[in-house]
């Protein structure tokens, strides 16, 4: 199994050229299931709600500045570099509107010099394998995400690690984990990032393992998986925007590989969004009496008396929505609720 930009199979990282890595962000190994940078984009943010605040990026500032990262173990791409190429138009290009208006200063790739680093390039590795053998040969299912942080939360997360400073910088709304945005979804990402000194935000764009994801609903307080069939957790079943890895994980789960640094306006406002999206539902679910009726064409009464008994539980105020959630999972299955989900949406 070939990692992004280094073999991991034996003790000494063996670094692969810059050749071999943009054939690998654009033929990802098989089983990998990581995004192909080739593909056509599935989203075009068309709504230009950005205020007008600082943003104009002056010439002057195209990324000629001396790199944020010297002597950081980073290697800085050069601008004629494929990758460089790859990654600078596939991050311009899912910014819609938005990306008309981004400058990328520079983009650095993790040469994971030094023991640490190397160690955990092999854990990841590791991991990847093992994810990969509890699922039963199936794929270890990694994608590239983006992560927000400051220039001193790259430094600190490619020495340390992210539980550097006791906790996920990410704790909250979808429990206790570091939240990433998918890699053909960065926009999120990119309003959350700071700016630093030099007026440069900065993203980590990163391999996770996200094995078999579930389901996790906004105000959850997990901080590992609801059972040994789960790996991650994902904010939408059909179209996630989070990508969640446990704080039990985000040491073994994540490999950041490369830093994006990048000028965009500092005032950011509106949701950015087509109009489609906007009227599409947040919530994963469709109204409970509405799939409670789908389900019972296709599963045992006795199952479907189940949900019906947790759902009156829930509507008396016994149980959380969370934890009518899990139950109607556990009983229907994601493969099945996904099915029927997808199809209600296309015909709302």
């Amino acid at each position: 199994m070939a990692d992004y930009a280094h073999q991991c199979r034996s003790p000494t990282l063996r670094t692969v050229t810059p050749d071999a890595v943009a054939r690998e962000y654009n033929h990802p190994a098989v089983g990998l299931n990581s995004p192909d940078l080739s593909d056509q984009m599935d989203d075009q943010y068309t709504d230009s709600s950005v205020s007008d605040c600082e943003s104009s990026v002056s010439s002057d500032q195209s990324g000629a500045a001396t790199s944020p990262f010297v002597g950081s173990g980073l290697m800085e791409l050069q601008e004629g570099d494929r990758v460089h190429r790859l990654i600078k138009e596939r991050f311009v290009s899912r910014l819609g509107a938005l990306g008309g208006q981004v400058t990328v200063a520079g983009i650095h790739q993790n040469s994971y010099t030094g023991e640490a680093a190397r160690a955990r390039a092999q854990a990841f590795q590791i991991y990847s394998e093992a994810v990969q053998k509890k699922g039963g040969g199936d794929t270890p299912n990694v994608r590239y995400a983006w992560y927000a942080t400051s220039k001193e939360g790259v430094l600190k997360i490619l020495s340390y690690g992210f539980g550097y400073s006791g906790k996920p910088e990410n704790n909250g709304l979808y429990g206790c984990g570091v939240y990433f945005a998918p890699d053909n979804h960065p926009l999120e990402s990119v309003k959350s990032a700071p700016i630093d000194e030099d007026g440069l935000r900065h993203l980590l764009l990163c391999r996770i393992i996200m094995g078999k994801p579930e389901l996790v609903s906004p105000g959850s307080e997990q901080s590992h998986p609801s059972s040994e069939q789960y790996d991650s957790g994902i904010d939408d079943l059909l179209s996630p925007r989070r990508y969640i890895v446990w704080s039990t994980h985000m040491n073994t789960h994540v490999l950041p590989v490369y830093v994006v640094s990048f000028r965009a306006p500092r005032c950011l406002r509106g949701p950015l969004r087509t109009p489609e999206e906007s009227r599409k539902p947040t919530s994963p679910w469709m109204p409970f009496p509405i799939l409670i009726s789908e389900l019972s064409k296709i599963l045992r009464p006795s199952d479907l008396s189940l949900i019906s008994k947790y759902y009156k539980d829930h509507k008396g105020g016994k149980i959380s929505r969370h934890m009518l959630v899990q139950k109607v999972r556990q009983i229907a299955g994601d493969g099945l609720l996904t099915r029927v989900i997808k199809s209600f949406r296309t015909k709302k």
